[in-house]
């Protein structure tokens, strides 16, 4: 089981009528989130239970997610554990196609370091600079695409499809703080709307209104496992009112969250194959 909840592929065939109702993020999210704590938002009002416009909403913002896309979206790690520096992935993100490619930078400090990243619900590729091979000629430059800066989300789609295969490196999920975040990236959309009433039965809370970049979103607190209200939600959802979802955190250790936000949508940047095979 994965650490975030995973949606319906978009690939998938359809149920039978009557399953219909359980079918989309809200069923997956309600079984993974078993295994995440967060703690949601909300210091000025008494969190509430949703509405039925408000479970509507909630209900159809993975849609409108998947809709969306391709998209731009920012991903901000604050320093975890022993860690000292900030993560920030700048990213084009495919909901269609389930995958990412986006420019991962690390500041620690006067210390900052980028890599490049392509991943999907199976995994994550990365790419690094690396440094000038020896024995060139003297005096003759080669323009290599893995030594430059990549540092938005349209370069690192460049530079993705640029460079060849046995540059990337690809691995498995891992249970760090990154790739928690990164997966959460690629499963947080639907390729259909949720069931507003299966949805309101799980738990989410109203928390309160917000505004980001001068627009008005509702805050709302994710499905949680259980019934019990010591059993928070791990997720916290930014909703326009039109469904759009605008900023999604989730706590990744103790203390520590992870922020997406999706800052753009439909950009005309598409997002490549998977770069990390042989084309």
């Amino acid at each position: 089981m994965g650490f975030f909840p995973d949606s319906p592929r978009a690939t998938r065939e359809r149920p039978p009528r009557g399953r219909r109702a359980a079918v989309g993020v809200t069923a997956a999210a309600a079984g993974a989130l078993a295994v995440l704590l967060l703690v949601p938002g909300g210091e000025d009002t008494t969190p509430r239970t949703l509405s039925a416009d408000e479970a509507r909403r909630m209900a159809l913002a993975p849609f409108r997610a998947y809709e969306a896309g391709p998209a731009e979206v920012t991903v901000r790690l604050p320093p975890v554990g022993e860690e000292t520096g900030t993560v920030t992935v700048r990213a084009i993100v495919d909901h269609r196609l389930r995958r990412a490619v986006g420019a991962c930078e690390m500041v620690d400090g006067a210390r900052t370091s980028r890599v490049l990243l392509s991943w999907d619900p199976d995994g994550v590729a990365e790419a690094r600079p690396r440094t000038p091979a020896s024995g060139g000629a003297p005096g003759r430059t080669t323009r290599d695409p893995a030594r430059e800066v990549v540092t938005t989300a349209a370069q690192a789609v460049r530079r993705a499809r640029a460079l060849e295969p046995g540059r990337w490196t690809r691995r498995p999920y891992s249970t760090s703080p990154l790739d928690r975040a990164l997966r959460l990236v690629v499963s947080v959309a639907a390729d259909r709307p949720g069931d507003a009433r299966r949805l309101a039965r799980s738990g989410p809370l109203w928390l309160r209104e917000e505004q980001l970049d001068g627009h008005g979103y509702g805050v709302f607190s994710g499905p949680r496992a259980t019934a019990s209200p010591a059993d928070p939600s791990p997720l916290t959802y930014w909703i326009g009112a039109g469904g759009d979802l605008r900023r999604v955190t989730a706590r990744v250790t103790p203390g520590h969250y992870a922020t997406v936000d999706f800052v753009a949508a439909r950009v005309a940047t598409g997002v490549p194959g998977t770069p990390w095979e042989r084309r």
